[in-house]
């Protein structure tokens, strides 16, 4: 004998999703007009016309089918791999600038180490940094040392404090609180507590986060040779001009792979960093716990 289920009862009142899914609806068509609008706003400010958009791909496959095989042997007689290696000098050492200024102030510019007078204005110079592209750096930098991969550099440096400093202030203020608190109960004054409480905490992600930026420096200095700051990208320019374009690609075959191999060394080395940090932070923690309570009670009264 089978049951019968009577019906639940009905409410009275139905749940309103069809009102709720018209809604959405309506926003997502909203959304999508407004960004079609943006793109035609944009095509025509660009004064790109439909005979453009219909000519670009041919021109593409031109150049493409001009710059096949690339004439590696013209490159190098011209000097370009020594310009390729300009170009990595440029961002390494752009990377130390950028290091040695970004450093110190991120700990300023962190929550848990500076007051906020002091933090606030750095964080604010951060920003300020930030807003300059790094080609425009190098230009005023071209101005003040004059030609050459120095101006690259210096451009590479200050625009990179920024992004570093950020990063960097970012990573102390995450840090554990442990190590901080047990050296503040131990009677360490501020400096301690940053030398040996933060410090080695944020140190593998600090080293990583230089490692990241050298990569993205890398591909930024390729470009300062369009304006006489060094690098490969005066060679590239000079190629493009003349329509040499089996010389031009030759020229990016090599930035591509330098770009390749630095990027698979750089990645595989903050991972090795990342991870080890990883493994160790607890037992380094209770290491430095277990020194900070021998101290304690070594201390006289």
């Amino acid at each position: 004998m089978t049951a019968v289920v009577a019906d639940a009862p009905e409410t009275g009142r139905t749940p309103e999703r069809p009102s709720a899914r018209r809604s959405a609806h309506w926003w997502r068509l909203l959304a999508a007009l407004l960004i079609a609008g943006g793109m035609v706003w944009g095509l025509t400010g660009l004064e790109i016309t439909a005979d453009k958009l219909l000519r670009a791909p041919g021109n593409i496959w031109t150049i493409i089918r001009l710059s096949i095989p690339p004439d590696f042997g013209a490159v190098i007689e011209r000097g370009a791999v020594g310009k390729v290696f300009e170009s990595v000098f440029i961002a390494w050492t752009g990377t130390i600038i950028a290091a040695l200024i970004s450093l110190p102030l991120a700990f300023l510019a962190a929550e848990n180490v500076a007051p906020q007078w002091v933090r606030v204005p750095v964080r604010q110079l951060f920003i300020i940094i930030r807003a300059f592209p790094e080609l425009i750096l190098a230009t005023i930098f071209l101005a003040v040392v004059g030609l050459g991969p120095w101006a690259g550099a210096l451009a590479l440096g200050f625009a990179s404090s920024g992004t570093l400093g950020k990063w960097i202030s970012e990573s102390i203020e995450e840090a554990p609180e442990g190590p901080v608190e047990a050296i503040h109960a131990s009677g360490g004054h501020r400096l301690a507590t940053v030398r040996w409480g933060l410090l080695p905490e944020v140190f593998p992600t600090i080293v990583a986060h230089w490692l990241f930026r050298f990569e993205i420096n890398v591909r930024a200095s390729a470009i300062f040779g369009l304006i006489g700051a060094g690098g490969i990208g005066g060679e590239i320019s000079s190629q493009v001009q003349f329509r040499n374009w089996q010389n031009v690609s030759a020229v990016m075959v090599m930035v591509i792979a330098m770009v390749l191999f630095i990027d698979g060394v750089s990645g595989a080395i903050r991972r090795r960093i990342l991870a080890g940090s990883s493994r160790t932070s607890g037992d380094a923690n209770a290491e430095l716990l277990g020194d900070l309570g021998g101290s304690i009670v070594r201390s006289p009264i």
